[in-house]
């Protein structure tokens, strides 16, 4: 199985232009099996089988490089909010070693998980905190603190640009992980944005390799220091959803 893993990954990042070392490849290996060993106690993904934790986990985290390819650079602040088991945040730190990466998400347990992946992969600059994007995104070590945000977390792009836009500085970008159509969630987060003081700069569709999983990526560039209601309390982004 580990031969397969490393040829299916290595292919399907190539599309993206990213050249793994066999260190790399060991990392997500470790990764994989740490994530199937966890799952089976708790619920960290629906997604277990290789070929599509290789496509629909690693290999999709790592298409950022596809609208942003700044990150390659290795040198930039990034925090993944809604991170879950890691994705994106992780595959791009094990990618791009230079990153400084923050995982943020609100359950404890996953947290422990985050921890334990990143202590035996040997990832260093790797936080994992624990906690909800609204609190965070309020706390003045976090607010406005990165190059750039990145989420997959399942919301609409209203309720996800409060969570994120909060941490990202004046100049970087947030950018939303989508499937599928997103012409009319475009749509209506065009008043969120403006009151967010960030606009739609691009986005970025395909298809993840060797799926047929349409995927599309939005970066939203962040224009000016946020009012300082934003975000609101905790579950108001999600019920009221700004616009």
């Amino acid at each position: 199985m580990r031969e397969q893993f490393e040829t299916l990954l290595c292919k399907q990042v190539q599309s993206f232009g990213i050249e793994l070392s066999k260190r790399q490849v060991e990392q997500f290996y470790q990764y994989f099996e740490l994530l199937t060993e966890w799952n089976k106690v708790m619920n960290l993904t629906a997604i277990t089988q290789m070929e599509e934790v290789v496509s629909k986990h690693f290999a999709d985290s790592l298409s950022l490089v596809k609208l942003l390819p700044q990150i390659r650079e290795g040198n930039l602040r990034v925090i993944d909010v809604g991170t879950g088991a890691g994705f994106p945040g992780l595959p791009l730190k094990i990618a791009f070693p230079e990153l400084s990466i923050v995982l943020l998400d609100s359950l404890n347990k996953r947290i422990r998980f985050l921890q334990e992946v990143s202590d035996t992969l040997g990832l260093r600059d790797v936080t994992a905190v624990h906690g909800r994007a609204e609190d965070f995104g309020r706390n003045l070590q976090y607010r406005e603190q990165f190059d750039c945000c990145v989420s997959r977390a399942v919301a609409n792009l209203s309720t996800l640009s409060e969570y994120c836009l909060p941490f990202v500085k004046v100049g970087g970008s947030f950018v939303a992980y989508k499937s599928g159509k997103v012409e009319e969630e475009l749509k209506e987060s065009k008043k969120a944005l403006h009151l967010l003081s960030a606009h739609v700069e691009k986005t970025e569709a395909f298809v993840l390799p060797d799926t047929d999983a349409e995927r599309i990526l939005v970066q939203i560039q962040k224009e000016a220091k946020l009012a300082k209601k934003y975000p609101r309390k905790a579950g108001l982004p999600a019920k009221e959803p700004l616009g």
